[in-house]
Parts: structure tokens; C-alpha cells; sequence
């Protein structure tokens, strides 16, 4: 468990202030913000490496603000692995157990052990050049987890590797969550990675914590504007409620009704994601959320297609390929897009 009360670090021109945050036993956190935000510098604060100007960092019950790095009981990770270039893999792994002065008995365990987990049994007696970025990563991992952390601490720790890469290294990152079910403290500028290994999400900008929450909550229902621009959410309107009932509210913007299950009389913005709002060529079925409109620009993403739509206002709508590839439509065409009251977000 870490607790972190009233944390106040200033570094040359940078503060980071007022982080009030619990993260439970056992949860898989990360941590979401631009860059300059604060995120590695939190890290390195929690690990020690910074000294506070105000407030507590408590581990596992334990009030550690004044505790030397290496007796904190936290292991980090950076996305540059720091491997002893001159040491094989398994000195490498082992290096922490030997500065600590484990019996040669136990080091031999715990190697057996965790190369098990991480499965690079062939890579011991290898030097980190010959390895590939995933297997670096994986040596770098076991080498923080063989003298069993309270904490691990993972900073961006996927961002140097290919993209199969990235995905076999956050099966491995769950898979060795779900075995050793260690509090872990994971930054990250990858909305996929976050959301396919958090269970909670802390969104922080320019030193502060902007909104704490499980991924759903972070992406479908962010607590201001800054949250839901900076999770890409692209369609944020302004305007203001024009009527309530039971079954929601109306939002007025740009000169259309959107109606929402949502219901907050005083909301001045309206947040619907871009995958949430379909697009045909034809006049769906009548719905609460419908509109013509005419395609502005398409942007070709991959697995997903971009397109967006002058209503007006203009929408933007992600859709898979296979489903765009079925509209058949182009730049100019006319289309209808639409939503249901429950994808739409009121700030």
C-alpha cells in the first residue's frame, strides 16, 4: 500500500505539490499525464531519490519520508532497462541479492525462481547486446522483482519496444501482477497499455493530480475538460441545459438538442467519445441522437478510421475499418451520425 499526504517536492522550476493518493495493496496503478507533468519525478520521490519540502510517504504502513532509498523495500524500472553492460544476464538479475549480501544458496534460488516466471532460462549466460528490446526488459523486470519489493515502480517501461513487443511485455506485466500480486506504480503515455493493465488510473498535469479513477471512469466520464481532451475524448461541445426529466437532461450546443441520461443542471460542457458515435450513409432508425451532416476529412488509422462530420457542430467518429470500408462513403458525402443519452458526458 502507498499513501502519499500533502506531497510538496520543488525541483528548479518545477513543483510538485499538493498530491494527496492512496493506492491499495495489491492494485496495478498507472499514471497518465503530458509530458512535463510530474509523473517520474512522483515515482522517483516515492523511491526516494528526492527529498520532500513538505508531507508523508507511507509504504505498507510505514512512514518512509526520511528513509534512505535502498531500505524502502521499492523496486524501479526505467525505459532505458540500466543493464551492467559488462555482466552476463544472470549477474545482472542477481546484483541487487549480492550488494545485500543473500547466502549464494538463496541467490540461486531466487535466480531459479525468477527466471522461471519471466521464461529467459536461455538467456542467462547471454550479455544484454546480444538481447532484443522485449528480452532486455524482461531481464531488467526480473532483476527488480528478485528481491521481492514492496513496491515496483515502472516508468514508461514499454515505450522503447515495437509494438508485438509492447503487447507479448503487457501479457508478461499481467501475468506477473496476477501471480505475485505486488503493488505496482506504472507510468505511461500509451492509452492501450493503461487500459488493458490498470486497475486504477491517477491523471496528473503541471504537478498536481487532475482526477483519480478505474480506466471507464477516466475515459467515459472525466472530471473536467483538461481530462477528457487529454484522453482524447474530440468531441467536447459547450453550451448549457436546457431541460431535465426523469430520463436525463438536454443539452443544448452549436444549434442542435443532444439528450443525455446524464444530470447535471449546471454542466457547461458535453464529452462524447469518438467511438461511441456511429455513422451510415442512410437515416438510422429515429433515436434521441441523430443528425445529418457531411463528411469533412476521413484519416486512415490503421485498425480504426477517423472521420469527422460538419453536422454542424463537427463530430468525430472512430470506427473500425471493416465497419467503415461498409459505408462506403467520401470526403462530401452526406451521412447521419448518431448516439445513445448514455455516451454523452456532462461537465
Amino acid at each position: 500500500m502507498i499513501e502519499l499526504k500533502n506531497l510538496r517536492v520543488k525541483i528548479a522550476a518545477f513543483l510538485l505539490g499538493q498530491i494527496d493518493l492512496v493506492v491499495p495493496k495489491g492494485d496495478y496503478t498507472v499514471i497518465l499525464g503530458p509530458t512535463g507533468a510530474g509523473k517520474t519525478i512522483l515515482l522517483e520521490t516515492i523511491a526516494g531519490l528526492h527529498a520532500l519540502n513538505q508531507g508523508q510517504i507511507i509504504l505498507d504502513g510505514k512512514d518512509v519520508t526520511t528513509t534512505v532509498p535502498e531500505a524502502r523495500g521499492v523496486s524501479i524500472v526505467y525505459q532505458d532497462y540500466a543493464l551492467f553492460p559488462h555482466l552476463i544476464v544472470k549477474e545482472n538479475i542477481v546484483f541487487g541479492l549480492r550488494v545485500r549480501h543473500t547466502p549464494k544458496p538463496q541467490i540461486d534460488e531466487a535466480l531459479v525462481w525468477i527466471a522461471g516466471l519471466f521464461e529467459i532460462q536461455p538467456l542467462l549466460n547471454r550479455l544484454p547486446a546480444s538481447l532484443s528490446g522485449g528480452e532486455r526488459q524482461k531481464v531488467a523486470l526480473a532483476r527488480a522483482l528478485i528481491t521481492r519489493p514492496q513496491i515496483l515502480l515502472l516508468d514508461e517501461p514499454l515505450s522503447a519496444l515495437d509494438a508485438q513487443s509492447r503487447e507479448e511485455m503487457r501479457s508478461q506485466l499481467k501475468m506477473m501482477h496476477a501471480k505475485l500480486n505486488i503493488t505496482t506504480l506504472h507510468v505511461t503515455h500509451d492509452f492501450e497499455e493503461a487500459m488493458s493493465l490498470a486497475d486504477t488510473i491517477v491523471v496528473i498535469n503541471q504537478g498536481k493530480i487532475a482526477q483519480v479513477g478505474a480506466p471507464t471512469e477516466i475515459f467515459y466520464h472525466p472530471s473536467s475538460e483538461f481530462v477528457a481532451r487529454f484522453t482524447m475524448a474530440r468531441n467536447i461541445f459547450s453550451g448549457k441545459v436546457a431541460g431535465r426529466d426523469n430520463n436525463g437532461s438536454v443539452f443544448k450546443c452549436g444549434g442542435i438538442e443532444i439528450f443525455t441520461s446524464s444530470d447535471k443542471p449546471q454542466a457547461g460542457l458535453a464529452v462524447i467519445r469518438p467511438e461511441m458515435v456511429q455513422l451510415t450513409p442512410e437515416k438510422p432508425v429515429p433515436g434521441a441522437n441523430s443528425f445529418p451532416g457531411t463528411v469533412k476529412t476521413i484519416v486512415d488509422k490503421g485498425a480504426n478510421i477517423l472521420v469527422t462530420v460538419d453536422c454542424p457542430p463537427q463530430f468525430e467518429c472512430l470506427l473500425p475499418r471493416q465497419q467503415f470500408e461498409r459505408t462506403a462513403i467520401n470526403s462530401g458525402s452526406p451521412v447521419y451520425i448518431s448516439f445513445l443519452p448514455s455516451a454523452v458526458h456532462l461537465i
